[in-house]
């Protein structure tokens, strides 16, 4: 997300650094070339005007003129505008109040509000809350099975609505049920239509009077840049929605929608869908970003991605294996999957501060596929095989191939990695390094 937007700032702040002192005409050529930025970002040009000018009365002063770095100080009023222009702080999402707390979801058709509708149930779920999710689209074909499919993968409960009820039927009953089942937060997925109508803002106008939801969140495909703010706007001034959560952003290289939301309708951006996966949903920290689009990184945002997927037990039983040089292949696929539950490699990279501006990284496609493989692989080996890699013939890779999906040669390329990371064990061992149980404890 922000690929293009991130690379042509940090390349007008790399020349800005170039100068050393910095006299008034470099800091607005500097801004001219931010603004075209923004505007080739798809940035709301209302936005882009006020943002300048809120940059251009700080930096042309004492704060930039006398300071020794005074490119940095550019830089710092231009992270802490960006921070700013998505919303001051991190947004919360007010569920305080008598159970079932009723979340309402709108937007158009596309824009991934049912899997959103899922995705932020299992975010709550996983914060020990008990929710219940109401499919009440009786309109789009398949709504309302595609809302139970999601719920019954991911373990949550959801009403059994049918088509024949009316979205106000559904959304009373399902209260019922929720309350009765002793559930604390409600998520409705509303109907959507393929553009805004009188009849869909009617619609949810009765939904919201019955349910007088704490929230109304409008989700908005940030792929379509100047349309989702449009659409914001809409919504917003039809409901009074209380924030957004965009959705496809690791599809979004510009960046235009998340930096334009805020300030044309006022209301901030609480969660970003970053991936298909139902878990694949962040809570949205305007300043994180800004430090992200301007290559600072987001170490935040990594150590919490890491404690989420840390088990201090299994960290302790890993380091024991590792003292005994009993680490096997099924520990192997354990940290596979532990890294994986992080994301992916390249958002990863993206957190560490100074790495994903890097142009020997930019470009480069991360094979993620190749975790899938080599997960596949062992997952394709006996229990026996697994834990003593040394019985691994040549008949056995052939069917562990066979069995994976992959060829022999893959197998002996997961071998001959796993025996050459033992060998690297054993030497920090003997060296008597601490360091690596350590960070494997992170």
């Amino acid at each position: 997300m922000f690929d293009n937007l991130s690379e042509k700032l940090q390349g007008v702040f790399k020349k800005l650094k170039g100068h050393g002192k910095l006299n008034e005409g470099d800091i607005k050529a500097a801004l001219r070339e931010v603004k075209l930025a923004l505007l080739e970002g798809d940035v709301h040009f209302k936005v882009v005007k006020d943002f300048i000018d809120a940059i251009h009365s700080r930096a042309i002063g004492q704060e930039v003129m006398a300071s020794l770095t005074p490119a940095q100080q550019v830089i710092k009023i231009v992270h802490q505008e960006l921070a700013s222009l998505m919303g001051d702080g991190e947004p919360k999402i007010r569920l305080s109040g008598q159970p079932p707390i009723p979340v309402m979801l709108v937007g158009l058709h596309g824009c991934g509000k049912t899997t959103t509708a899922a995705k932020l149930a299992v975010y709550f779920k996983e914060r020990h809350r008990f929710p219940y999710l109401v499919p009440a689209d009786v309109y789009r074909p398949a709504a309302i099975e595609q809302l139970q499919l999601l719920a019954k993968e991911s373990g949550i409960e959801f009403y059994e609505s049918s088509p024949v009820e009316s979205p106000l039927e559904i959304c009373q009953r399902a209260r019922q049920r929720a309350l009765a089942g002793g559930y604390d937060l409600m998520f409705v997925d509303t109907a959507g239509r393929l553009h805004i109508d009188e009849p869909l803002m009617g619609e949810l106008r009765e939904i919201k009077g019955q349910l007088d939801p704490k929230e109304i969140l409008l989700v908005a495909d940030a792929m379509t840049g100047q349309d989702a703010v449009n659409i914001a706007k809409a919504f917003n001034d039809a409901l009074d929605i209380d924030g957004v959560i965009l959705t496809k952003m690791e599809g979004d290289a510009r960046g235009g929608a998340a930096l334009s939301i805020k300030g044309v309708t006022g209301k901030p951006i609480k969660f970003i869908g970053t991936g298909e996966k139902l878990d694949a949903l962040e809570v949205f920290h305007p300043d994180r970003m800004a430090s992200r689009i301007l290559g600072m990184g987001d170490v935040l945002s990594l150590i919490e991605k890491a404690q989420a997927s840390f088990d201090e037990q299994k960290a302790e039983e890993l380091e024991r294996k590792l003292r005994k040089e009993a680490f096997t292949l099924e520990d192997f696929r354990d940290q596979i999957q532990r890294i994986k539950k992080m994301g992916s490699i390249e958002s990863i990279l993206n957190m560490i501060p100074g790495i994903g501006g890097l142009k020997g990284l930019k470009g480069i496609q991360f094979q993620e596929q190749e975790l899938v493989k080599i997960e596949a692989i062992i997952n394709s080996m006996t229990p026996k095989e697994r834990r003593n890699h040394g019985i691994v013939n040549g008949s056995r890779r052939l069917r562990i191939a066979k069995g994976s999906g992959t060829t022999v040669p893959d197998v002996n390329r997961l071998l001959k990695q796993y025996t050459h990371m033992l060998k690297m064990m054993k030497k920090l061992r003997k060296g008597g390094t601490k360091e690596l149980y350590k960070m494997l404890r992170i």
